[in-house]
């Protein structure tokens, strides 16, 4: 493992400088595909994404922006306009009143349906399809040491 100092060595600069071009540059495909063939924003298919995968297409509020890499204030702003598009609606929490889920309604399980082609096909053209096997496995052991929570500091 690298030092724990605060100075990167130019070859440490670079492949950071790498990976964050990559990520926006990715980002930014799949958000213009996602745009142009189904008017829905990276952001929103992420939402809908994680709704659609949860038990009975919901999550609490909190769980929803863990999930999406977003704040709570920003996770809250973008359901509002899915809410506003019919995409998803909230729901109270019968549990805990201060608590709100986030439900995938009909027409958001709809859109999500026909976007989720276009989205597969951009990870597989922008990322998958440069990857062989060797590569996949390893850039899957990479990321999942980067993803690791238990080995990052508090």
């Amino acid at each position: 493992m690298t030092s724990q100092s605060s100075t990167m060595s130019p070859a440490e600069l670079a492949v950071w400088r790498t990976m964050l071009r990559a990520q926006v540059q990715i980002s930014r495909r799949l958000q213009a595909d996602l745009l142009a063939d189904h008017d829905l924003a990276l952001g929103s298919y992420d939402v809908l994404m994680h709704l659609g995968e949860a038990p009975d297409g919901r999550l609490r509020m909190n769980d929803l922006a863990d999930r999406v890499l977003l704040s709570r204030s920003g996770l809250t702003r973008l359901v509002d306009r899915l809410q506003r598009d019919g995409l998803v609606v909230r729901q109270s929490c019968t549990s805990d009143a201060r608590g709100l889920y986030a439900v995938l309604t009909p027409a958001g399980r709809a859109r999500l349906a026909d976007a989720t082609p276009t989205y597969r096909q951009g990870v597989r053209e922008y990322v998958l399809s440069r990857l062989d096997e060797p590569d996949l496995s390893t850039f899957g052991s990479i990321l999942d040491k980067l993803a690791d929570e238990s080995a990052q500091r508090p």
